[in-house]
């Protein structure tokens, strides 16, 4: 076999997994880290138990797996094991599992000792993907506590060795040589939309690809967003090049034979261009590329915990990320990577990506860690601590689900829901239909399977058409999907009757399926353009000339915020309340409510019959008590906004202060003070203060100031008032009002004569934030704006010196401001 950049550090390897039980090895791309590194540890025989090495990526997992068989002459599932979703290939005589997604993380919950399992790898950790990071913690607390010879080897081609290291103080760290051909970089940017952030430009994209190819030999690679970019992209670029020029796209949801066609050799006296996603950016050699080209974007999904939706994001890629994926470049052969982008804004760009646990659902983590028995997720050791926020969320989502009680603990159902091998909602769909006829559960596993992959390029969003679709074979990935269900129906255990009824579908009892998994996106029309609000408060469209949008209520599975602002529905299915109601009562339930009516100027009552926030049925009551007039009036507060209420110029700076301090000084852990959480809260801040006051006239009398000083606590109060002050005193020792605005940088508008002295931007929130000067001249009209006093005094302060020494010349402009005495007077009274 060719040497790799790795052998050079594997007889250091070897002996590090004697003496230490956790070791970090930093590999850049293409030293062969993820296949010569395992062979070697199996034939070496250093490691006696099994080994288990984490992918990230399936295509990745399936291909190292089938590489490494293929290196013992063997086929996959002897020697080398494969386990991934859908996909199990292992015997008595594997010594090498290659997993990916959950599937470690299930093994170390099954069997917390991992009995007959050595050593763990977790490759190209740099991806910090959800699954790898709660692996990683759950062995670090095996390690402490059950198994104390079990080893950690954690590596990648661009680690935070740092950050590892203080996860790690006792790991040992390696590190070996980068990839085995240089690479030429280059770099070319756009004036418009690729630099302004709106996406990829298909034609100017397409153009620079042919002018690479024109002046250099080799295959491409391109890197793009997603499956979107690289079909137009794959259009423009089949009407521009030659037949010999191969278009092979690349991204997961492709079936396997089309993912290998475009890892394997372009045809003798072909070449070819792959359009990948970030698929490729790690573990994957594929054949021919010589030429790298990177439109330095990717689109990510951003969790907003308080409104249960994602939102897709198109974000430049960390530089991490750009190493990477210049490194395929260099994988054979010397190479080139074409950047579409600037080398100044990659250097703006952060060293590595943020971790998946900071922006994503985190309801399968909180099954994990209840399954694990912990009461918080402090209790382990993590690179990056979950968010409170999201998991509470999270938490909420399982109960309503029925897999936790109100501990936080899970229910029966909720083990149930954990051994079925997917995600917390598909799992309650499963579970829901598994006392049911076997064409319910039949339904339920083939729905599941769509919803686990949700077909690519569908644009109707109707999941009874995709049902139906998949049902007669004329779906994309059909056989795929089928496998899939079958594995899940097999989970709830088959009997030969249950076989020989064939395999339909009985859509009648899909809304009823999706709602014990979506039971937070019931949905009912808000009337016309094809407009829905779901139980859990959100607004969400779907296209108005869509059948689905004429429906009176839906069930919402897939649901993504757009840049435009909307939630779009990606996939639903027409429902009938009627039928919710009687298959699952559980959802709906009955409450009083009070509210103020401004017209009748009097306390109005109604009973309400819900779903979650979805307001089903009203019926009017009798008189209310008026001494519920407070509960009354915070409803119709809520209804009405924050404006209703009584501000002042006092009250509303409190507020923006604390809001900024939220961004600015999180440590400082003040309460939620946005609008939302606000309003939410009424009962806390607000209500103590409404003593007295019966109708919505008579909340002029509230002092905002007192109640939002009081939910702060005496204590934040002051500390918000140091941190965050009103006022800022000048050298002349003169006050001025600080302008806050949440989202930009506190500014102070003061004349320039009364800064002179001063030989830096002050600066406020513990130092962390520099004020924006607004220095004025002498008629109090605005002269410079700047967050870098110094600099101006160094800079532009000439010009302005000049101008103004002529226009005001009874006042002061010296050649060095910075040392000069501040002034508020004119050079006659000095």
């Amino acid at each position: 076999m060719s040497q790799l950049p790795i052998d050079a550090v594997l007889p250091d390897l070897h002996q590090a997994l004697e003496r230490s039980e956790q070791i970090i090895l930093k590999a850049p791309p293409g030293a062969g880290k993820s296949t010569r590194l395992p062979l070697s540890l199996l034939a070496a025989g250093s490691v006696a138990g099994k080994i288990v090495l984490l992918e990230p990526r399936r295509l990745a997992a399936r291909n190292i797996a089938s590489y490494l068989a293929a290196q013992l002459g063997e086929e996959v599932g002897q020697t080398i094991g494969l386990r991934v979703r859908g996909e199990t290939r292992v015997s008595g005589r594997t010594r090498l599992e290659i997993v990916t997604e959950g599937v470690m993380t299930r093994m170390l919950q099954q069997d917390p000792e991992l009995s007959g399992i050595e050593l763990l790898i977790f490759d190209e950790f740099h991806e910090r993907s959800l699954h790898a990071d709660t692996a990683l913690a759950l062995a670090l607390e095996v390690q402490e506590a059950l198994r104390d010879d079990l080893k950690l080897l954690v590596m990648s081609a661009t680690l935070d060795h740092q950050a590892l290291q203080s996860l790690l103080p006792d790991a040992e760290y390696l590190v070996s040589a980068g990839r085995s051909y240089p690479v030429d970089y280059r770099y070319q940017t756009q004036a418009t939309s690729v630099q302004q952030g709106n996406g990829v430009s298909i034609e100017w994209t397409g153009r620079e690809i042919l002018r690479l190819m024109t002046a250099e030999p080799g295959s491409v690679l391109v890197f793009l967003p997603g499956a979107g970019e690289i079909r137009r992209l794959a259009e423009w670029l089949q009407a521009a090049v030659s037949p010999d020029v191969i278009i092979a796209p690349l991204y997961g949801q492709m079936d396997s034979k089309a993912q290998q066609q475009a890892i394997q050799p372009a045809i003798k006296g072909k070449r070819k261009i792959v359009l990948a996603t970030n698929i490729a950016e790690t573990s994957l050699t594929i054949e021919g590329i010589r030429l790298v080209v990177d439109c330095g974007l990717e689109r990510i999904a951003r969790w907003d915990a308080r409104t249960g939706i994602s939102r897709l994001e198109l974000v430049r890629i960390a530089r991490s990320s750009a190493e990477q994926r210049a490194g395929r470049a260099g994988r054979l052969e010397p190479g080139i990577c074409l950047r579409l982008y600037s080398e100044e804004l990659l250097a703006r760009q952060p060293a590595v990506p943020e971790p998946e646990i900071l922006r994503t659902d985190l309801s399968h983590l909180a099954m994990e860690l209840a399954q694990w028995g912990c009461a918080s997720a402090g209790e382990l050791r993590w690179l990056d601590v979950p968010p409170e926020g999201a998991l509470q969320q999270a938490q909420a989502l399982l109960i309503a689900l029925g897999a936790m009680d109100t501990r936080h603990q899970l229910t029966g159902k909720g083990q149930a829901i954990q051994q079925l091998g997917t995600e917390p909602r598909l799992a309650a769909i499963l579970a829901h239909a598994s006392s049911l006829e076997v064409s319910v559960r039949v339904t339920a596993a083939m729905l599941v399977a769509l919803l686990e992959e949700p077909v690519r390029g569908m644009n109707n969003p109707d999941l009874a058409f995709q049902l139906h679709l998949l049902e007669s074979d004329q779906l994309p990935r059909s056989a795929y999907y089928r496998q899939r269900a079958r594995q899940h129906f097999s989970k709830h255990g088959t009997t030969d009757q249950d076989k020989t009824l064939g395999w339909r579908t009985d859509s009648r009892w899909l809304p009823v399926l999706m709602a014990a998994g979506f039971p937070d996106r019931v949905a009912v029309s808000r009337g016309q353009d094809g407009r829905f609000q779901l139980a859990n408060g959100q607004g969400v469209v779907i296209d108005d000339d869509h059948p689905l949008a004429g429906e009176s209520a839906l069930v919402v599975a897939d649901v993504v915020k757009t840049r435009q602002g909307d939630s779009r529905v990606f996939s639903a299915v027409a429902a009938d309340i009627g039928q919710l109601q009687q298959a699952m009562p559980q959802l709906f339930h009955e409450k009083e409510w009070l509210d103020w009516d401004d017209k009748k100027g009097r306390l109005v009552a109604e009973k309400q019959y819900c779903c979650g926030k979805l307001i089903i049925k009203r019926t009017a009551l009798a008189e209310p008590d008026p001494a519920r007039a407070g509960e009354a009036l915070l409803n119709a507060i809520r209804r009405q906004g924050l404006d209703v209420l009584p501000w002042n110029t006092r009250s509303e700076g409190l507020l923006t202060r604390a809001r900024c301090a939220a961004s600015w000084l999180p440590a400082m852990a003040l309460p939620a003070m946005d609008e939302e959480s606000l309003l939410l809260t009424l009962e806390d801040w607000l209500l103590p203060f409404m003593t007295g006051i019966h109708s919505m006239k008579a909340l002029v009398k509230l002092d905002l100031t007192a109640a939002l000083e009081a939910y702060l606590g005496w204590e934040q109060a002051k500390a918000l008032d140091a941190a965050l002050p009103t006022h800022y005193q000048v050298p002349t020792g003169s006050r001025y009002p600080i302008r806050y605005q949440p989202g930009q940088a506190p500014v102070l508008a003061v004349r320039m004569q009364e800064m002179f002295g001063e030989q830096v931007s002050p600066r406020i929130a513990q130092g962390k934030v520099a004020l924006v000067l607004e220095l004025l001249s002498p008629a109090q009209r605005p002269l410079q704006i700047t967050s870098d006093l110094a600099a101006f005094w160094q800079g532009a302060y000439k010009e302005v010196q000049k101008e103004m020494k002529g226009r005001y010349p009874k006042h002061v402009w010296p050649d060095d401001p910075a040392s000069h005495a501040p002034t508020r007077k004119t050079k006659k009274y000095m």
